[in-house]
């Protein structure tokens, strides 16, 4: 289970953020591996005392392992032909590292693996900066002789889909009836450069098939927006921001909204922190009625649909419906020149086989 991780305690704060901003693959840098520790160890007092507000780290380790349970032992069912099953953790730059979680998977022996991004989804950098990860470590022999596929993006699967239109419709309840059908409903995702978006990635149009999915679900019965959060640094991100999203709403009279957590599926600083913290606050002192639509943590709805994601691609795979890599994986930006990039997908188009 690939995701990008979070410190579960305020004292791993820096190491977390030198490892994201080491990773070219996300924040792209001039003299990456001098400037990544600087700019780390300058933002960390600030990161710590956000992390301290939510509780003391970021939940989603506790929430991830929680949902691998879940969806294994439903697997266990749905897929007995592979059965017993067992999830790992493989967070890209908190504990459990990739390199720790593969040493793990060597040592118990392991043959047989999914990569199973938890990024509904796929960016380049976040799914792909994971499996890039998961490459160096199995072509390093880290790892051990595993056959590998991969779920590399479910962003419109019908069961995730339910799941989020669920939660907004929790949300949406708290508002009175007659007012009900003009709340505006606010899709959040995390942001991205756009020196990443313009070299073809094709994170925006799938958040935006997610949320087109939700929509279609819900009946189209609100108006509603997908705008964009967590931009780092002076560089030019994916817009429009949720903050200036939500100052723009209250200027045009729009007062009432549900924010809705589109690209997370467990609770961390981005959801605990930002949307609940800071842009409920803003709202608040602009007069606005707001709710946040619950991030999916322990949904057994989700839950299922993590389980019947994995046992519709094994038994795919099993009856070689479909290869190692979906079809679509296989494709490379137009704007690429990460090399790594290349190898990766050759890599595991080939199950893992050097």
């Amino acid at each position: 289970m690939l995701n990008m991780g979070g410190p579960s305690t305020v004292p791993e704060t820096y190491d977390f953020l030198k490892n994201l901003f080491m990773d070219g693959d996300l924040i792209p840098l001039p003299f990456q591996r001098v400037l990544a520790p600087l700019i780390a160890k300058r933002r960390t007092p600030q990161i710590e005392k956000q992390y301290a507000d939510i509780g003391g780290g970021s939940p989603i380790l506790k929430y991830t392992e929680m949902q691998g349970a879940g969806m294994c032992e439903l697997l266990d069912e749905l897929h007995p032909e592979t059965a017993p099953h067992k999830s790992y953790v493989a967070f890209r730059y908190a504990n459990p590292l990739t390199q720790e979680t593969a040493q793990r998977m060597k040592a118990d022996g392991v043959k047989r693996a999914v990569a199973f991004t938890q990024y509904p989804q796929y960016s380049c950098s976040t799914t792909g900066s994971s499996l890039n990860e998961l490459f160096r470590r199995g072509r390093a022999g880290e790892m051990g002789d595993i056959e590998w596929s991969v779920i590399d993006r479910w962003g419109t699967h019908p069961g995730f889909i339910e799941a989020v239109a669920q939660n907004i419709e929790v949300a949406l309840a708290k508002f009175h009836p007659s007012a009900r059908s003009d709340v505006v409903v606010l899709f959040s995702a995390h942001s991205l450069p756009m020196s990443v978006v313009n070299r073809g990635d094709p994170y925006v149009l799938e958040v935006s098939a997610s949320v087109n999915a939700v929509m279609d679900r819900l009946g189209h019965s609100n108006p509603y927006r997908l705008v964009w959060q967590s931009q780092v640094g002076p560089s030019a991100w994916m817009g429009m921001q949720t903050g200036e999203a939500i100052k723009g709403l209250a200027r045009l009279g729009k007062k009432e909204v549900v924010l809705v957590p589109i690209a997370f599926t467990s609770d961390h600083i981005e959801t605990l922190y930002e949307l609940d913290l800071e842009y409920m606050k803003e709202g608040k002192e602009l007069g606005m009625e707001m709710q946040r639509a619950e991030s999916l943590n322990e949904s057994p709805v989700f839950i299922r649909a993590l389980a019947d994601i994995t046992a519709q691609h094994l038994r795919d795979y099993s009856a070689r419906t479909i290869g190692p890599t979906s079809v679509q994986m296989g494709l490379r930006c137009p704007g690429c020149k990460n090399m790594t990039c290349s190898q990766q997908k050759h890599w595991f188009a080939r199950a893992g086989r050097s």
